[in-house]
């Protein structure tokens, strides 16, 4: 340490000189203490106030990181929030869709059913329509016959065997050549059947009881009706003879 400069100071003996420096050692660190910025009589030494710093420090971070914490709080909450929300949302949605595909598919099935009664209806009205169109042609198909003999005993024949008699067209036709020539409106008037009152008549020379009796159904009631005489007279035979074919003479 350099000695100060002090007028006569070379002069001072060797402890005078040690016990300046101590004074003025101890000059320098008052003043150094006197220029403390804001220093008073009650201030604290700088020392003192060192500790103080490092807390001010831990409180700051303290709260930063409880406002960090309060800020992932609230995004994670944010975000579940939206989560759910979305769920939410894609269940409603599947919900309507599902709701809608099952209305559909019941329409679908509705009209099916309804499709199918109608082609019901129309397969039913075709087959009644067909049924209709068959019964008129078959009326229009009806077998016919020639208006005379050939015809006569033609017909007479398809009803007799409609009905189960027996008969032949040679043996009708002989024994109506013997009985009437063939004249549908032949009648006896001398027989013993004419005496009593009963004269036979038609191609077959049938007396009126006996038609009435033996009579087929679905032929004219009228006894000179040739079919009718005919199939009368046959339904005779067959009860009586067996068949108009064992029939040669009078019967």
């Amino acid at each position: 340490m350099p000695l100060p400069n002090i007028p006569g100071y070379n002069r001072l003996t060797k402890t005078h000189k040690y016990s300046a420096a101590g004074i003025a050692a101890a000059g320098a660190a008052a003043i150094a203490i006197a220029v403390v910025p804001g220093g008073d009589a009650g201030a604290k030494t700088t020392a003192q106030d060192l500790p103080n710093k490092p807390v001010a420090l831990t409180s700051q971070k303290a709260d930063s990181q409880a406002h960090h914490e309060a800020l992932v709080k609230q995004s994670a909450l944010a975000a579940k929030q939206a989560k759910e929300e979305a769920a939410a949302k894609k269940k409603a949605a599947e919900e309507a869709a599902e709701k809608k595909a099952a209305e559909e598919a019941a329409a679908k099935k509705a009209a099916e059913v309804k499709a199918a009664k109608e082609r019901a209806v129309q397969q039913a009205a075709n087959r009644s329509t067909a049924r209709i169109e068959t019964v008129a042609a078959a009326k229009d198909t009806k077998k016919t016959y020639p208006n005379n003999l050939d015809g006569w005993i033609r017909e007479s024949l398809d009803i007799m065997k409609q009905k189960g008699i027996p008969g032949s067209y040679n043996g009708i036709y002989r024994n109506i050549i013997r009985e009437s020539g063939g004249n549908p409106r032949a009648i006896n008037l001398w027989d013993i059947n004419a005496r009593n009152g009963v004269p036979s008549k038609g191609l077959l020379q049938v007396i009126a009881p006996t038609f009435k009796q033996y009579h087929v159904a679905g032929t004219s009631w009228d006894l000179y009706d040739p079919v009718a005489n005919i199939t009368a007279a046959c339904n005779y035979a067959a009860a009586r003879y067996g068949s108009m074919d064992n029939v040669n003479g009078p019967y």
